[in-house]
C-alpha cells in the first residue's frame, strides 16, 4: 500500500490486510511485534482487549503522526482460550473440542493516534457452531496446514468454512477483523468518508489527528 498513508494496520495477517482493503483507502502494514499470553485468571474478554491495545501501542510509539489501526482474536469454548495450536496433534484435538458444539470468535480493534491521544477501543464477538465431525475428516483438515497459525485451529475464510454450521454474529471477525465495527471507527475518526464519485466506495480524508 501507499507509503504516505496515514493508517497503519499494525498486523501481518493476509486476512486483515485483505479485509482493510476492501474499504479502498491506502494503509501501510508495520506488524507489531508483540506477542500476548493471558494472565492468571484473566477473562478472554480483558485478554483480548489488552492484547489489541499493546500491539497498538507498540505501533503508534514509534509513528505518532500516524492512526493505528490493531487487532487480537482468540478462540472461547467453555470459557477456555484456544489459541494457535503448537504442533497438528494439537490441533486435531482442538478440532475435536469444537466439532458439534457452539464456540465464540472474540475480535478486540483498537485505532491509535499516538501524536493526538485518539483511541477508540471495541469488542466483537460472534457464535460459531461446527458441524458433527468424524475423527478421519479432523485428520483430514489438520494435513491441510490451514490450522498452523489460526486461533482454534481452523480458517473460517478457506476450507475451515465446510467446518461450520452456523455463525450468528459477524462473519468477517471471525476471518479476523468485524468490518462493520472498523468501518464505523474509521469514520468516527474522520479518516474516511463516502466517495462522491468514481469507482471507490470511501474516499481517505484529514483525520481528526
Amino acid at each position: 500500500m501507499s507509503p504516505t498513508a496515514r493508517l497503519i494496520l499494525a498486523s501481518e495477517s493476509p486476512r486483515r490486510r485483505e479485509l482493510l482493503a476492501a474499504v479502498g483507502v491506502p494503509f501501510r502494514v508495520i506488524p507489531s511485534g508483540v506477542e500476548e499470553t493471558p494472565r492468571a485468571g484473566e477473562p478472554p474478554s480483558r485478554f483480548v482487549r489488552r492484547a489489541a491495545l499493546d500491539k497498538g501501542e507498540a505501533v503508534a510509539a514509534r509513528h505518532p503522526a500516524s492512526f493505528v489501526l490493531s487487532a487480537d482474536t482468540i478462540v472461547v469454548a467453555a470459557g477456555r482460550i484456544l489459541g494457535k495450536p503448537r504442533d497438528r496433534a494439537e490441533a486435531r484435538r482442538m478440532l475435536s473440542r469444537l466439532a458439534g458444539r457452539e464456540h465464540k470468535v472474540y475480535t478486540a480493534v483498537c485505532l491509535l493516534s499516538g501524536g493526538s491521544g485518539y483511541r477508540d477501543l471495541g469488542t466483537e464477538v460472534t457464535r460459531v457452531r461446527f458441524r458433527p465431525l468424524t475423527a478421519p475428516e479432523v485428520a483430514a483438515y489438520a494435513r491441510t496446514g490451514e490450522c498452523d497459525d489460526k486461533a482454534g485451529a481452523y480458517a473460517a475464510q478457506g476450507a475451515g468454512m465446510l467446518l461450520i454450521d452456523r455463525v450468528a454474529g459477524s462473519f468477517t471477525n471471525v476471518v479476523g477483523l468485524p468490518m462493520t465495527r472498523v468501518v464505523a471507527m474509521l469514520a468516527r475518526a474522520g479518516l474516511i468518508r463516502v466517495s462522491l464519485r468514481g469507482p471507490a466506495w470511501y474516499a481517505s480524508t484529514g483525520g481528526k489527528g
